[in-house]
């Protein structure tokens, strides 16, 4: 039980970290930082969101915006 919750614990991190680029925000203040991190992850989600309204046959991977 306790291996698959950290399991997804340490995926959504590598998420985080690798594809919204998190480690090199440029944030020079704390709310600067969690404006930047909460702008990531709702585009994040909004592309989600847009992948599974639009009912394509093919939908569009997240892996390719990845840096």
């Amino acid at each position: 039980m306790l291996k698959k919750v950290r399991q997804l614990i340490e995926s959504v991190n590598d998420t985080l970290k690798g594809q919204l680029n998190l480690e090199d925000h440029g944030g020079r203040s704390f709310e600067g930082v969690a404006v930047r991190v909460a702008q990531r992850v709702l585009a994040m989600a909004a592309a989600i969101w847009h992948n599974n309204a639009t009912n394509a046959p093919i939908t569009r991977s997240l892996t390719a915006y990845d840096h």
